[in-house]
């Protein structure tokens, strides 16, 4: 797909490939779909002149846009395997994922080595930290320098002769996922799983030729751009994305659930069909966005090591009377089996190679419990390691917290307590919507807490609930010391 897009930039240069927001909400086009082409060739060029050539690593860290794409399409071109940099990791837990991957070179954007010096102060705002340049090996700056940025990435007057397909095997990107700063966790995609996934996507949306999508990642950017679709970024601030969504009215829109929740609390309308995942996101919050204007809304299920899995419309999701959360058929090609301890395990085309480090191995640990339905539909029952053990009964809360969302109820998430003799006091801590009368909520919360039987939690907590990560999960250690620390009200 990633050819397709070379080719396709360059089938209607004129037309815009990315939209910029501006301040009331209308879009601008930030470059053309022909100007996106000249920069990736204008990165190859750079990149061969300064050596690297096929099999080489590229660290990247740039925040996502048309440079990022253009990065890729250029790594492409020369058989470069990406790894990806994520800045908000921490210096300490950058430096073993450098040592891992050993990139030639790192690419990265002013505000990622805005370290020292008078942009300190803007790179903890944005939450990225890098360790000193020196540390990192050869770094060049993609994009405007600041004070102290690594010299510029250089273009080349003309891009060079593609590279020798290095082969469907060959790595395409690492992604590195969690691990310890002593024993780093890293994806590893061939081209041809990365190029299984995309087509995936692309099968799943069918994004038209002449509309507008919303949304920000590779997954998101590649698929809508081949099929000629024009693609605008979503704004940082709730209320600035809601002006957006009304200006633009795409015709499919990727936002993750904490996203879908801020935009509705600012007001938020939307326009065809919605897209989710990277989170959990219940029937109830699919519903508000149907009720927002929305035609469909569609829960992803997806990891690092295969995007996409599975995904369910709210109408299916809604309808959905067994325990625990419902995500969906397995996307064509995917197939699943449940170890002996209820964990899921998948495999299918883009399924990642391997973890950096390690022999490829096909089938990859979820680390969800789930069921399968007798058609085949999967449903979670939580995370493994999420289990709570209380009064000598194991306790998993993914087969309970759907049916805490209830209208009213922004997130809810279900937590163990250490209590003084060893044991866990298992707590719900509920987070609701903004206006939502308490009184009525603990109310309508009675019947899903009395269909729970003896897994009813021994306290109900109102408050928000933490969340964590570049996709804003619930944070459930956090969530238990904060049970921990405040009586049920």
């Amino acid at each position: 797909m990633l050819d397709n897009l070379a080719r396709a930039l360059r089938t209607a240069p004129e037309r815009p490939a990315v939209l910029r927001n501006t301040r009331g909400g209308a879009a601008r086009v930030q470059i053309r779909r022909g100007e996106l082409a000249d920069l990736a060739d204008a990165y190859a060029a750079a990149l061969h002149r300064r050596g690297l050539g096929p099999g080489d690593t590229l660290g990247v860290a740039v925040r996502p846009g048309p440079r990022a794409l253009a990065v890729l399409l250029a790594a492409h071109h020369l058989g470069l395997r990406i790894a990806v940099l994520d800045p908000s990791a921490g210096p300490d837990v950058l430096r073993a994922r450098l040592s891992l991957a050993r990139p030639a070179l790192i690419l990265a954007d002013a505000a990622a080595q805005a370290v020292t010096g008078w942009a300190r102060p803007l790179a903890r705002r944005a939450h990225l930290a890098l360790p000193p340049l020196a540390e990192l090996g050869p770094v060049a700056t993609l994009g405007r320098r600041w004070p102290g940025s690594a010299p510029g990435l250089r273009a080349a007057p003309a891009p060079p002769p593609r590279a020798a397909d290095p082969g469907p095997d060959a790595d395409a990107v690492i992604v590195f996922t969690s691990g310890t700063t002593a024993d780093p966790r890293a994806v590893v995609h061939s081209r041809a799983g990365l190029a299984a996934g995309l087509r995936t996507v692309a099968a799943l949306v069918r994004p038209q030729d002449g509309s507008t999508v919303l949304g920000g990642t590779f997954f998101v950017l590649v698929p809508a751009l081949a099929a000629g679709a024009g693609v605008a970024l979503p704004a940082r601030s709730p209320a600035a994305l809601a002006r957006q969504l009304h200006h633009l009215a795409p015709a499919e829109t990727y936002l993750t659930p904490p996203l879908l929740r801020a935009a509705l609390a600012a007001g938020a309308g939307f326009t065809g069909r919605v897209w989710t995942g990277s989170a959990p996101a219940g029937a109830e919050l699919l519903r508000r966005v149907k009720r927002a204007g929305a035609t469909e809304a569609w829960s992803v299920y997806a990891l690092t090591e295969l995007f996409p899995a599975a995904a369910v419309e709210e109408a299916e999701k809604a309808a959905f009377t067994g325990a625990g959360d419902l995500v969906g058929h397995p996307l064509p090609g995917v197939r699943t089996r449940l170890a002996e301890d209820g964990e899921l395990l998948l495999t299918g085309p883009g399924v990642r190679h391997r973890y950096l480090g390690e022999q490829p191995d096909p089938w990859v640990r979820t680390g969800d419990r789930a069921t399968l339905t007798a058609d085949g539909r999967i449903a979670l029952a939580g995370r493994c390691k999420d289990m709570v053990l209380r009064r000598a009964e194991n306790i998993y809360p993914g087969l309970y917290e759907p049916a805490l969302h209830l209208p009213g109820v922004e997130l809810a998430v279900l937590v163990g307590v250490p209590d003084a003799e060893g044991d866990e006091r298992l707590v719900a801590l509920v987070q609701p919507r903004p206006g939502a009368d308490h009184r009525r909520l603990r109310a309508a919360l009675e019947e899903p807490l009395a269909r729970m039987g003896s897994a009813r939690p021994d306290a109900v907590l109102f408050a928000d609930v933490p969340l964590a990560g570049r996709s804003r999960k619930p944070d459930r250690a956090a969530a238990s010391r904060l049970c921990a620390g405040e009586p049920a009200r």
